[in-house]
């Protein structure tokens, strides 16, 4: 109740019990004061009771005070309860943890009841009876332990012992669930009359952000680079771009309308009604997949497709406009969207050059909002995007053949643009690294693989766990001893400008070195050429199998081979060796990064 102040409690606060040594230690809370005496149960032990010790407060409420004091005891009463009326009636409780902890918090002393509804309500999708059931009423949803599908009961949490075991209790939050369910059914029958396209068809109407457009503009984005996505994941294009037209439609529906939650899950549902293909149904559903950490991302091809051209839409549009997260603050989910392609690219193994596609959609923004004209070229854009091979010339150089259109300060607007796509790369790298840091990776290792300018995401992945195995050797550990002592050297060169111009190996100069030269530089050529066949093929374990082989002879010449010889062609020679073994080590990763 209230006091003279402000004080806002979230139940009514009647008493406030402040005993120390038997005595009440005087104070007022907003003209509450403190005294001796506490309530219990509104029903079943009001009070109120005087009490002269903690141990005599906990005795006397939750004996005649019928209250359970704790979270830990309600709790086990309320799990308790559920299991027994399960098992007596043949059903399985459908755990929904987030509930059970609201529920402890409502009823001081809980008592489990078992329910009935109108098994009419089951034609209902179980996802809206499951949610009107926890968001109105509270109550558990259970399936039929035989069928292995939602029963026609519920459970719910009274906080009263009724004399005749709840049966009355029952079948008035059966009557509300009732009410509840028919307006359910309504918007059911209602959203199925209209068709997807229609719904879709309403989304122009509704803004997504004012610099991108509305929610119609961010669909015909996605469902363009769903159809170019189709091919890497192993969809047919045709139904990825078609799941991507219709994956937002039911966010104008009168289900989603009444249940957000529902978004996605409900389009499934009205998509198999209107007779779409079952992949297209599940994409729509999937598309908003992972919505956090445990929940699992898209499996089948259109779902990949989609719900990859949904995040990676979203991600570029936000980077173009200069609206990226900063701090604790994500007000647009960014991070998880990041985090959301780096799981479906690792888990599916999605091979994708992330970095072109991300400039390729830069560029392909400005051109859908008119911020630059393209000249007709020969292919379409994603044409010419899918055409390119090993990615050796410029975005530049694949959108544009004209001269004019080169020299004209538009150029300029898609330079921009797609620069700050490496700042997006650079984040897309972050996202990695917390998935790997989960999985017992070392970030340095991750670091020392993007430095290579690697962006393929799985293949990245694999480089660090054979070069997280391979460090985790004694080769591993020694011959990264030995790269570091190179590197240092090299650096050192440098800095005091003495570093020779030509750093090529004098063969003729090998020959007439110490056998520990001699050896050092023949397994660099030996382990040179032994690697380009397991880095073609991936194999990355194979490669780090070749660079131990580097061990001994780099462990040798150091022991035994003076570098900064007297004679100033041996000692450039010897540079050059060092220089030698950075580069061999440097075509799987950025040895420098990794620490140690």
């Amino acid at each position: 109740r209230w006091g003279t102040g402000d004080l806002r409690w979230v139940r009514p606060l009647q008493r406030i019990v402040c005993v120390l040594d038997g005595k009440v230690v005087p104070f007022d809370v907003d003209g509450i004061a403190s005294g001796d005496e506490t309530e219990g149960h509104r029903v079943h032990g009001r009070g109120p009771f005087k009490v002269t010790s903690r141990k005599d407060y906990e005795s006397q409420l939750s004996g005649a005070g019928h209250v359970k004091l704790t979270r830990d005891a309600r709790r086990e009463v309320i799990l308790a309860g559920i299991e027994k009326v399960c098992a007596d009636a043949g059903l399985e409780w459908i755990e929904d943890k987030g509930l059970l902890e609201e529920v402890v918090g409502l009823a001081e002393w809980p008592v489990v009841v078992l329910g009935d509804m109108d098994p009419a309500f089951l034609a209902l999708p179980p996802e809206v009876i499951q949610l009107s059931m926890r968001t109105h009423q509270k109550y558990f949803a259970v399936n039929d332990k035989k069928a292995g599908k939602l029963a026609p009961n519920f459970i719910l949490v009274a906080n009263i012992e009724a004399t005749d075991g709840g049966k009355k209790l029952a079948e008035g939050n059966s009557r509300v669930l009732s009410a509840r369910l028919d307006d359910g059914r309504f918007f059911w029958e209602k959203d199925k009359a209209t068709p997807l396209e229609e719904m879709a068809a309403k989304l122009s109407t509704i803004a997504f952000k004012a610099e991108l457009g509305s929610l119609g503009d961010k669909v015909e984005r996605v469902a363009e680079l769903a159809r170019e996505l189709a091919p890497k994941v192993g969809a047919e294009p045709d139904l990825a771009e078609r799941a991507a037209r219709l994956a937002k439609a039911d966010l104008v529906s009168e289900m989603v309308g009444e249940f957000p939650e529902l978004q996605g899950v409900m389009g499934r549902y009205y998509a198999l009604e209107a007779g779409e293909p079952e992949a297209v149904a599940d994409a729509i559903r999937d598309h908003y997949r992972p919505q956090g950490p445990s929940d699992s991302v898209p499996a089948n091809p259109v779902g990949i497709a989609v719900a990859l051209a949904d995040k990676l839409d979203t991600l570029v549009g936000f980077w173009a406009i200069d609206e990226k997260p900063t701090g604790s603050k994500d007000p647009f989910a960014l991070r998880r969207a990041a985090l959301g392609v780096v799981r479906i690219v690792l888990e599916n193994a999605v091979r994708l050059n992330l970095h072109l596609w991300l400039r390729g959609m830069a560029a392909s923004l400005m051109l859908r909002q008119g911020k630059v004209d393209l000249p007709p070229p020969s292919q379409t854009f994603w044409e010419r995007l899918n055409d390119q091979e090993d990615h050796e010339r410029d975005i530049n150089d694949l959108l544009w053949e004209h001269d004019e259109f080169r020299a004209s300060k538009k150029m300029e607007i898609i330079d921009e643009a797609v620069a700050e796509m490496s700042d997006l790369l650079s984040f897309f790298a972050d996202r990695l690294k917390q998935v790997l840091r989960d999985q017992g990776q070392r970030h340095d290792l991750i670091d020392a693989v993007f430095a290579l300018g690697e962006d393929d995401l799985v293949l990245i992945t694999r480089r660090v766990e054979a070069l997280g195995a391979f460090l985790d050797t004694e080769d591993g550990a020694n011959l990264l001893a030995g790269y570091k002592r190179a590197a240092n050297i090299l650096k050192a060169e440098e800095k005091k400008g003495d570093l020779p111009a030509d750093l090529s190996v004098n063969d003729a100069l090998i020959a007439k070195g110490p056998a520990e030269e001699k050896a050092l530089a023949k397994a660099l050529s030996d382990v040179e050429a032994a690697i380009e066949g397991p880095l073609k093929s991936e194999d990355f374990t194979a490669a780090m199998a070749e660079l131990a082989k580097l061990r001994g002879p780099v462990d040798d010449f150091f022991e035994a081979v003076m570098v900064n010889d007297e004679d100033s062609a041996v000692r450039a020679n010897r540079l050059a060796l060092l220089t030698k073994i950075r580069g061999t080590l440097h075509r799987v990763a950025d040895f420098s990064r990794i620490d140690g």
